[in-house]
């Protein structure tokens, strides 16, 4: 197809595609649960939270040609559902290693040596996390549904050339295939417990009072951002998405 002026559109509203991390323990499945009608791909074994709700759910995966027939069953069988949460892609990516560590001859100890070392392990399972983050694009594009990519995080040290060394949280898997769950999706955003300080000098302490919020807008404390301007950190009340006031696709 040509390209000119008569192929001009207006931007739309589509279904959000977003990655949620963080700590163990802080709501990230019963946050996803929030999305409308959800189907969860369960990686890995965290269900219990949504014990007692009524939430869809596959069998657990453990392979990637089991992820295929999941994918390929949203996308070819009749189905009302809106969101699709996959439940890790932590745990993705260790089955995504063990895959590539079992599929070299050489027999290496660990994705550090296999395929011949020097990182071409990771490059490889980069490369299925590139793949993955595709089909799930034409669930959203084609078939209308939200994604949801859940992730644990961990810390990284960032050196930049122009401030000082320091930490912040981003997904727990090589940064090779972290950007498939950065670069290319709506929002990122870190689930986390809103902590206080207190005390003075040495006996200071840190305290929570269960409250979660959810940061979504660029920040030096963790990978996150946004394509909606949402600017402020979010109160996340158990059962509710604040996202909704945000985004058009979640209220429906």
């Amino acid at each position: 197809m040509a390209i000119s002026l008569a192929s001009l559109s207006k931007p739309t509203s589509k279904p959000v595609i977003a990655t949620v991390l963080g700590e163990a323990g802080v709501g990230k499945t019963t946050f996803a649960a929030t999305f409308p009608n959800p189907v969860i791909v369960p990686i890995e074994d965290g269900l219990q939270a949504l014990d007692g709700q009524d939430i869809a759910a596959f069998p657990l995966i453990n392979s990637s040609n089991e992820l295929m027939e999941v994918l390929e069953s949203l996308a070819t069988q009749e189905h009302d559902f809106k969101t699709v949460v996959f439940d890790s892609v932590t745990r993705l990516n260790e089955i995504f290693e063990r895959e590539v560590v079992e599929s070299d001859p050489k027999r290496p100890k660990s994705i550090n040596q296999a395929m011949g070392g020097y990182g071409a392990g990771h490059s490889a399972v980069a490369q299925k996390h590139r793949e993955f983050r595709d089909l799930c694009g034409a669930l959203r594009d084609r078939f209308n549904m939200n994604v949801v990519f859940i992730a644990h995080a961990d810390t990284e040290t960032l050196e930049l050339p122009d401030q000082d060394p320091f930490q912040r949280y981003t997904i727990r898997m090589n940064k090779r295939s972290v950007s498939a769950y950065v670069d290319n999706v709506d929002l990122v955003g870190l689930l986390r417990l809103k902590t206080f300080t207190t005390g003075d000098g040495d006996r200071k302490r840190a305290v929570a009072d269960g409250t979660v919020e959810l940061v979504t807008y660029p920040h030096p404390s963790g990978v996150s951002k946004n394509r909606f301007g949402i600017n402020k950190a979010l109160n996340v009340p158990f059962g509710e998405n604040p996202l909704k006031e945000f985004i058009k696709s979640l209220n429906v």
